[in-house]
């Protein structure tokens, strides 16, 4: 049986698929929480694009919040489904905020997309419950 005709079933895809699962988690990860983390520090790069997407001055913190704490819920297991729901509509906001600037498309539009599949693959493939789902 391969892994694709086993993921199909609902079974189990085995440990190799976690871990691979948690390492691009982990890597998706690591960049949310150092955007998170320089929205809450208000540092001058992020003031300048806040300025450039049109927002006002005060909103980088707030959204350093709510970007940390909707990462956070998709960490634990038992409300990761729920996270990345969240953090996919979060990551469709910032899709939002560079289409209304006329952004480069691959370069800046895309690429919360690309956040985003990442996250929805490293959840797949570490979550059984995903799986059957999809």
């Amino acid at each position: 049986m391969t892994d694709s005709s086993i993921a199909a079933s609902g079974q189990s895809i085995g440990k190799a698929a976690r871990l691979a699962g948690w390492i691009l988690t982990g890597f998706v990860s690591l960049f949310l929480i150092f955007d998170g983390v320089s929205h809450l520090l208000n540092l001058a790069p992020v003031q300048d694009a806040q300025k450039l997407l049109g927002f006002p001055s005060g909103v980088a913190v707030p959204i350093g919040v709510v970007e940390l704490v909707i990462l956070a819920l998709s960490l634990v297991p038992r409300t990761a489904v729920l996270g990345a729901v969240l953090l996919t509509g979060y990551l469709g906001g910032a899709v939002a905020a560079q289409l209304r600037i006329e952004a480069s498309l691959f370069g800046n539009v895309l690429f919360p997309v690309y956040i985003g599949i990442a996250l929805w693959i490293g959840l797949w493939l570490r979550d059984e419950r995903v799986r059957k789902l999809l």
